[in-house]
């Protein structure tokens, strides 16, 4: 039996890359549909297509006024927020999992999320509306990263990868007793609750002006990862080889954690803090389309736009109160990721 005889084969893989990429769109589309139809004020298709139809041939609204506010004033909105969301953490995990060669990491590895976390637990405990409470998240984010950067810089002879990671549990863990400090200070019967809510994360308060605050930054750290995304496949060489191949490796690591820490603050800052996404999600992409970044990138902007979508349309569908958006997705993120341990070695790492 020769080599090719042997090679275990990958069924998911065998949809090739155009097979796969409409696959991710199709579970998007099926997402959206759902989005719009679900909830405390059900709609049928019939009801979403003639209103869709009205609104892009410009005739007058088919339904009853309260339909028509659910359908373009609130769900709208909280759909589009969760697409942006899921979107960019699935951008952010895939890059940063392919810098850090880790399969393990995650988008909140250097603390943005602790730091977006800080700063909206302290807008709240001041009395700050909620527009600033998005402001000090997605600023405190910036911040923690920053100082991640920084450490790492100053801590220059050892690997700058390590460095970068332990440096961030470090400021992390530092920022997560700072929330509990906050969480302490804050008067228990209104403070708390609502800093309490902002950190399990959800679409709630995802309007038309947080969706135009977040996506020209979610737009603008997106953008490098697209120019770059040959080279980002070389960062997971060893140093010492990618910088053979004529890459600027410290350069080009700064950039991908750049981009990436600022789609993660600015979609923290809009919807809180949503785990196991930017995990799990490049993961399920690199069962589809392999570890190649430049087909990676935008199967995982797919799989995670449609994974947040639709735990966001069972978190206001499951029961009378709508549920934290974080206990969806880690009921679904964990289990999955215990299954994905289980595969073979082979299967794991794409």
């Amino acid at each position: 039996m020769d080599a090719a005889e042997r090679r275990p084969t990958r069924p998911l893989r065998a949809l090739g890359r155009p097979g796969a990429l409409a696959l991710g769109l199709l579970t998007l589309v099926a997402a959206l549909l759902l989005g719009f139809v679900m909830g405390k004020f059900p709609l049928g298709p019939g009801e979403l297509a003639r209103s869709v139809l009205a609104k892009l041939m410009g005739w007058p609204a088919p339904l009853a006024p309260a339909a028509e506010t659910v359908i373009w004033s609130v769900r709208l909105p909280r759909v589009l927020a969760g697409v942006l969301t899921g979107g960019a953490l699935g951008a952010a995990g895939a890059a940063f999992q392919g810098m850090f060669r880790n399969p393990l990491v995650s988008p909140d590895i250097l603390g943005v999320s602790a730091g977006c976390g800080l700063g909206a637990a302290l807008a709240i405990l001041f009395g700050l509306p909620l527009l600033a409470v998005s402001g000090l998240a997605f600023i405190g984010g910036l911040l923690a990263v920053g100082g991640v950067l920084l450490i790492a810089r100053r801590v220059g002879e050892q690997d700058p990868v390590l460095v970068l990671v332990l440096s961030g549990v470090a400021v992390g863990a530092l920022l997560a007793a700072g929330i509990s400090l906050v969480k302490l200070l804050a008067d228990p019967s209104v403070q708390l609750p609502s800093i309490t809510f902002w950190l399990m994360g959800g679409l709630n308060a995802a309007g038309t002006t947080e969706l135009r605050l977040a996506t020209p930054m979610v737009v603008l750290g997106l953008l490098p990862l697209l120019l770059l995304r040959w080279r980002i496949n070389l960062l997971s060489l060893p140093d010492d080889e990618a910088a053979a191949l004529g890459v600027a490796v410290g350069r080009l690591r700064t950039v991908v954690v750049s981009g990436a820490t600022l789609m993660t603050a600015a979609v923290v800052a809009m919807a809180g803090i949503i785990g196991w996404v930017g995990l799990v999600v490049p993961h399920v992409a690199r069962l589809l389309v392999g570890p190649e970044f430049s087909r990676l990138l935008p199967m995982s902007m797919l799989l995670g736009a449609s994974f947040v979508v639709l735990a966001d349309t069972l978190a206001r569908s499951l029961a009378p109160i709508e549920l934290p958006l974080s206990v969806l997705t880690a009921a679904v993120g964990a289990p999955f990721f215990l299954w994905l341990l289980g595969r073979p070695r082979a299967l794991r790492h794409g």
